[in-house]
């Protein structure tokens, strides 16, 4: 009989996550740092009491089945303990009884589903992903009568944004955005009244904090124990072992998603030059021929009349060879009505021709499948993809940014390079407009997709 390898952390942040007395713990600050493998060792220490039970959330459910997400993930590590599998449920049962659910959040009053609940574990997966709503009414849930310690243990990547940001400063240098190596894993406490939240390094220093009862009566406020965890990729040596790709991968990312993700930086946010430089691209004559090649648009519909400053339709071409350089090939825009529009949109790919498809966003709701549908007909004869837009504006063009300053993009020379650089170099714009980098990003993300047609001709320079 082959021997069962003991499950046990690594030495590093994983063992201090694990190891921590604090109520509530919170590990990561980058991808890579084993956080999702720690979460899922968690409950192991109790699952011999009958009466144990935890609770993973992520904000859906679509997350928790992603391939190699937390119920992926589990798969690989409860069965080892002698865990069944409720699939239907998301749960697993131990011997004893114990139990492991996986659940959501999706929405602020999902937590409403959980009055009157008692859960001696609570963990969050992306703990950024969820509202300080979410978690502060969760943490009512905390409770229990199993003999355990109720206690939150939460993994998170950085979000300048998010409250948690917030919540955990003390562990961040604000002036880096980085972790402070020597506070990870020290332990302070809390007391929230309200919206107010008051710290302190001992629970003596919060002893003065009360709150009336359900009776009436003052009582004191007990203090939460917290602390944060940080760890890296470089943290990981199994997934450093058994991938040294990934390295790759994160510094393939564009310079904020690298930041955040590969260096744990809690305070970078996308701000113009970030995502774009114009000495990231060559700028040549021509692209070889016979280039996979897509034409993404952003519509707009208002036409300039001297008083105001609408929005612009554009659209980009842009191609792509075998060895994984992508070619911008063109670039039109203008301020129109629909009826100019729909002219700009039949003219231009018209002039592009039959082996250039057409990729259209499609907005959320009715209006935009109507829009979709009529300018597929208006180019009845050519290769039309389109897809309802998901995601913010930074997302959709962050994939466009990491392949530019990899130096993977080269701008065919044209009378419309000046704007085009310009417009890229200023997004995300404070003010202003982004249509320029809405229709690059669709050109971009289109050519990503299955259905694209390859142009036969060579595509030379256009003025």
């Amino acid at each position: 009989m082959a021997e069962t390898k003991p499950i046990k952390p690594q030495p590093g942040p994983q063992e201090k996550f694990l190891s921590s007395p604090a109520d509530i713990a919170i590990y990561g600050g980058a991808a890579g740092g084993g956080k999702t493998w720690g979460l899922l060792v968690e409950p192991l220490r109790h699952i011999s009491n009958k009466d144990f039970g935890a609770v993973f959330f992520r904000r859906n459910t679509t997350q928790i089945r992603n391939e190699g997400g937390l119920w992926d993930e589990s798969e690989s590590l409860y069965p080892k303990v002698g865990a069944s599998p409720r699939s239907h449920v998301l749960q697993w049962k131990f011997h004893s009884g114990a139990t492991v659910t996986f659940a959501h959040l999706e929405h602020d009053k999902t937590v409403n589903s959980y009055q009157g609940a008692q859960i001696p574990l609570i963990c969050f997966d992306e703990l950024t992903h969820f509202s300080k709503k979410q978690f502060f009414y969760m943490l009512s849930r905390n409770r229990t009568t199993c003999g355990i310690r109720p206690y939150v243990r939460a993994t998170c990547n950085p979000d300048a944004d998010s409250w948690v940001a917030d919540f955990i400063s003390w562990w961040i240098d604000q002036d880096t955005g980085l972790a402070i190596p020597e506070r990870s894993g020290v332990i302070r406490w809390f007391v929230k009244d309200g919206d107010t939240i008051s710290w302190a390094d001992s629970p003596d220093e919060l002893s003065s904090h009360t709150m009336l009862d359900e009776y009436g009566d003052t009582v004191p406020v007990p203090p939460k124990s917290v602390t944060f965890i940080s760890a890296k990729l470089e943290d990981n040596k199994i997934l450093m072992g058994s991938d040294p790709s990934y390295m790759s991968n994160l510094m393939a990312l564009s310079a904020v998603d690298r930041a955040r993700l590969k260096d744990g930086n809690w305070k970078v946010r996308p701000s113009s030059g970030l995502f774009f430089k114009r000495g990231w691209c060559e700028v040549v004559e021509q692209a070889p021929a016979g280039l996979k090649a897509v034409r993404g648009w952003d519509f707009a519909a208002t036409p300039e009349d001297g008083s105001n400053d609408p929005d612009w339709t554009c659209g980009t071409k842009m191609a792509k060879s075998e060895d994984g350089i992508y070619y911008v090939l063109d670039h039109v825009f203008d301020r129109l009505g629909p009826n100019g529009v729909e002219k700009m949109l039949k003219n231009t790919t018209s002039q592009d021709g039959k082996g250039v498809t057409v990729d259209i966003p499609q907005d959320p709701g009715a209006a935009g499948k109507a829009q979709v549908s009529t300018y597929t007909k208006l180019l009845a004869g050519y290769s039309v993809n389109s897809g309802v837009v998901t995601g913010d504006k930074v997302t959709r063009f962050a994939p466009f940014s990491a392949q530019a300053e990899a130096g993977n993009v080269k701008v065919v020379r044209g009378s419309w390079n000046e704007r085009w650089f310009s417009e890229l170099e200023s997004f995300p714009p404070d003010t202003g407009h982004d249509d320029d980098t809405d229709s690059t990003a669709q050109a971009f993300n289109g050519l990503q997709k299955p259905k694209v047609s390859r142009a036969p001709n060579v595509f030379a320079r256009q003025v």
